[in-house]
């Protein structure tokens, strides 16, 4: 067996290329980060997938919009990892809440073993954990639902991105943080992905208010279904990655976590589609498969690396069902969240933790050769209350610092949160979108056969709360 490479402090970019062969150390475990990079590259797909799934979910008036925003979500937080948040999360001298600005511009990050394996350069470490903070943001700006006017969105994704993702995965992963040192177990993101994006978008909902002149009984229904169906395979697909490559080696464990995200989304999809078929007498919902596909991909996030199949069939359905049967949470809270964040993946992710707690088995976690967990299944029933502690910890911290965050930009001269009622009538696309661009609708609605004809490319006039030709 091949020795891992050792990080050296005199040289933390791994070596200088023009004196010594830099890959040198990492002969005989490329199999590592190549799989590593294949995940990443299947990961960026969840971006583009949630970018559909919105905009099929939307009002045709505002599909762009929200396709657009997947682009630039992904563009903003890049910008915004590469210059200070991955140093704010895995900085090697981090305090147990924040890392410090030793990484600031990627300085020092090159081909040196990672802070979270030693078999893999950290540039690929980098790259893999932007990609989990770039589909987090994108969750996140769905509770701008409708009405989030597009710069302040944008502004806000940076700055949330800094003072919310960055601490969050910082406590959870970072080998400093104090969730991970409790140990709270999190294998993919249930945390800081998912509880911190449920409840950051509620909060998001919540500061903007509700939508006006809404038909709540004509909005039941998206504008696109096959949009939705679209945007729920790439992201299955996209999760494949996103918990797969969690191991971050290409080990049994991390074919196990493959194999489990898939049985957790299927028997997600079986379980919100029996609910659909006792509430509505034998009737199913495309809409509500997908939906169910999605509670379930959150429930095993934190799970994926620690659960046998059988368990992993368990937390997918039962975090469905719970999902399936909280449909009207937005009337119980009085927020208009008309995305579901909150649902699926602030009360998916609490689920998903939950579980972790009981069924974590550890011959399970020991597949890859090196991790160490154990949780209610084998005994260790404390470890139920720790991960109970992760969730009230995120939760609180998600939702009451992007409340202050809102409310600061809510009040800072210009940066209006939200748009204008007229432009909300009349729809996002037509107030923030080139004119001649408006007629993309066309293929939107031609594809979902959801709509009457758009095929001429005029946009819709909104008369009052009602879109006629």
């Amino acid at each position: 067996m091949t020795d891992a490479p050792v990080y050296n402090v005199s040289t933390p970019t791994g070596g200088d290329p023009l004196k010594v062969d830099v890959n040198a150390q990492y002969v005989g475990v490329e199999w590592n980060y190549t799989y590593i990079i294949l995940c990443s590259f299947i990961v960026w797909l969840i971006i583009p997938g949630i970018g559909l799934l919105y905009s099929g979910l939307a009002r045709r008036k505002s599909a762009l919009a929200l396709l657009f925003q997947a682009f630039m979500v992904v563009a903003v937080t890049t910008f915004q990892w590469i210059f200070w948040g991955y140093s704010l999360t895995y900085a090697r001298d981090a305090s147990p809440f924040i890392g410090t600005l030793k990484n600031f511009g990627l300085r020092g990050v090159m081909v040196a073993p990672s802070p979270g394996s030693a078999d893999l350069p950290e540039i690929v470490f980098c790259f893999y954990q932007l990609l989990f903070c770039a589909c987090t943001v994108m969750i996140v700006v769905g509770g701008a639902f409708e009405r989030g006017n597009m710069i302040p969105s944008l502004i806000f994704s940076f700055c949330w991105a800094t003072v919310v993702y960055c601490p969050l995965a910082c406590w959870t992963w970072n080998s400093n943080g104090w969730l991970y040192n409790l140990p709270s177990l999190d294998f993919a993101g249930g945390g800081p992905v998912h509880i911190a994006s449920g409840w950051s978008a509620l909060a998001y909902a919540f500061v903007l208010g509700k939508r006006r002149n809404i038909d709540r009984t004509s909005h039941a229904k998206p504008h696109n279904t096959t949009l939705v169906f679209l945007g729920t395979a790439l992201i299955w697909f996209g999760w494949l990655g996103f918990n797969g490559g969690s191991t971050l080696n290409a080990s049994v464990r991390a074919m196990l976590a493959a194999f489990n995200t898939n049985t957790a989304a299927c028997t997600g999809v079986l379980g919100w589609v029996l609910v659909d078929y006792i509430k509505h007498r034998g009737k199913f919902s495309v809409v509500g498969a997908c939906e169910g596909a999605i509670a379930g991909l959150v429930g095993i996030t934190p799970a994926a690396g620690f659960v046998s199949v059988w368990l992993a069939a368990v937390i997918g359905f039962l975090t469905s069902v719970i999902c399936a049967l909280l449909q009207d949470i937005n009337e119980w809270l009085h927020i208009d969240e008309g995305m579901d964040v909150f649902k699926l993946h602030g009360i998916g992710g609490m689920m998903g933790a939950f579980l972790t707690g009981i069924f974590a088995s550890q011959s399970i976690a020991a597949l890859d050769g090196v991790t160490e967990a154990t949780g209610g299944i084998d005994g260790n029933g404390v470890q139920i209350g720790k991960q109970l502690a992760e969730v009230c910890a995120i939760s609180a911290y998600s939702f009451v610092v992007s409340c202050i965050l809102l409310y600061i930009l809510k009040f800072i001269p210009g940066m209006q949160l939200r748009v204008h009622e007229e432009v909300e009538m009349v729809g996002l696309d037509r107030a923030q979108f080139i004119d001649e661009q408006i007629g993309e609708r066309a293929l939107f609605d031609d594809l979902g056969g959801s709509s009457s004809s758009m095929l001429d490319g005029r946009a819709p006039v909104v008369v009052g709360s009602q879109e006629k030709k």
